[in-house]
Order: C-alpha cells, then structure tokens, then sequence
C-alpha cells in the first residue's frame, strides 16, 4: 500500500515538473539593465529632449529607492556627460564635420561642476558593480555598468578633456568587459555604443598616430565603430536613440547621407518635442533652417 502511494505521489510530481511553465532568468532575477523600467526610461526620454536636471532628478529618485543597483548611477553619470556633449555642442554636425574639433576635442575646457558630477558617479557606479561582482563573478548587471562606464569616460577623455592616453585604457577595459557581458547576456545590445563611438573617433585620427596606438594594443577602427553602434541603434533599450544620433552623425562625416537622413527623421518623429533633430535633418537634408527651428 505504502508503495502504491509513493509512486503515486512520485508520478504527480514528475507531471507537474514537465506540465508547468518554468520562470525565465529574466523573471526570477529582473534587473533593471535588462529590462525596460518605466522610470528610467522616462529618464532617458528627457535626456533625449534636451531637460538634463529634470532627468538626472528622475534617476536619483530611483536610485535612492535600489541603492544597490549601479546602472542608477551609470545612469546619473550619463545625465551629466549628456548635459556636457550639448553644452559643449558635441552631439552635433557642426562638431562632427569640423576636423579640428573632431579630432582634437573641445575648445577651452568642459564645466568643472558637471564633470564632477560626472566622476562621482562613475565611481559609485564602479563600486557597486564590483560589490555585486565578489558576490557573484560575472554578474551581467555589473559588467553592463562597468562597460558603460568605461566607454562613457573613454568618450569623456577623448573629447571633453583630452586625455588621450586615458581614453585609450579606458577603451580597452571597456572592450574587455564587454567581452565578458555579450558571454553571459547576448542581449546587452547599449553596451555597443560608447565601445563603437570611441572605436570611431580613434579610428578616425591620423594614419601614423594610429600606427602607434597598434602597438599599445588598441585597433580603433571606424568601420567597426559604426557596426557597433549600429547594433544599439538597431537593438539598444535606453542608448537607442543616443546611438542613432552617434550613426547618423558618423553618417554625415562619411558622406553616407541617406542613412544620416533616414536616422534624423526617425529621432525628429520620435522627439517632436526637441528642435534639434529637426535641425539636424533640415541639413542633412541640404536645406534652409528657419530661425524658428534653432533650439
């Protein structure tokens, strides 16, 4: 009798075992990196539109609430390299089609308040990363900020402050974690951006300066940078828009103007709210911009 009731019990739960649906990764360990939360993505949509404070505000609410997550700070330090690229008018094809500006960064130098704000946060995004990452080795969450925030200050080094040589360290450690991200998480499509923009601008400089960097181990390359970013543009989550906007302004340096057309129109359809896309589509396009169009 005793045994009867065992194999029944036995042959239910293998039933249940094989009849249930079991949860995904994603639902037992929801991260915010890899999936869409509605206020960071907000977040993100400020930025697009130019309202940096209102943004940077959006994400400190919600980093106060999951204070063990780094990609609320990744996010923060984004608000202020974001903020700086337009102050400084980076994000632009006034910057990207002026050779001087392009390649040697800047003029002057960027706003030691936001720049700050821009490091402080990277910090606090590193050090939560590595906490997450003695706990559990290869967390994708961690690698995902680590990457970002590498790429992040390579494009910080290169442009805004000069830093050449830290741009390029920064480069390969970014490319070493996102090496390690895209083995445990496929998906992590915004880790391309700030790794493609950077392989861009350094694969853009001079035949002889990048001869040297070859030796150092660094192979910027502008025809992988744009495949990369365009791996966001085409998948990315938050860094899709911002990717779109790197493409089409390599577009336009490139001389490959129906994709830097296509790309502004989709950004000026998708932001109606910002004059800039707009603008940057009426050049692309060839055509007069009315003053009531200037941001």
């Amino acid at each position: 009798m005793r045994s009867r009731i065992l194999s029944a019990l036995t042959l239910l739960l293998l039933t249940t075992a094989l009849t249930d649906p079991q949860p995904s990764p994603d639902s037992l360990t929801p991260t915010p990196a890899f999936t869409n939360v509605p206020e960071l993505s907000s977040g993100f949509r400020l930025l697009y539109i130019q309202k940096f404070p209102e943004a940077r505000a959006q994400f400190e609410e919600w980093e106060k609430q999951h204070p063990d997550e780094p990609f609320g700070q990744a996010a923060i330090a984004a608000s202020y390299l974001f903020e700086e690229f337009d102050f400084q008018g980076v994000l632009t094809s006034d910057f990207f089609l002026n050779e001087k500006r392009f390649l040697h960064g800047i003029e002057g130098q960027p706003d030691p308040q936001r720049m700050k704000g821009f490091d402080e946060a990277v910090r606090k995004a590193r050090r939560l990363a590595a906490e997450r990452l003695e706990k559990t080795p290869y967390d994708p969450e961690a690698l995902y900020a680590l990457t970002l925030c590498a790429g992040m200050e390579s494009d910080s080094d290169m442009i805004l402050r000069k830093h050449n040589l830290d741009a390029l360290k920064r480069l390969k450690e970014g490319n070493a974690h996102a090496k390690a991200l895209l083995a445990e998480r496929p998906d992590a499509y915004d880790a391309y951006v700030a790794l493609g923009s950077a392989n861009y601008i350094i694969g853009s400089l001079s035949v002889g300066f990048r001869a040297m960097l070859w030796f150092g181990g660094v192979h910027g390359d502008k025809k992988l940078g744009m495949e990369q970013v365009s791996k966001t543009a085409e998948n990315g989550r938050y860094l899709k828009p911002f990717a779109k906007i790197m493409l089409a302004l390599a577009a336009r340096r490139e001389k490959q103007n129906k994709l830097a057309q296509k790309l502004f129109l989709e950004l000026r359809e998708e932001f109606p709210e910002s004059p800039r896309y707009a603008v940057e589509y009426a050049k692309a396009m060839g055509r007069p911009i009315p003053a009531s169009m200037h941001p």
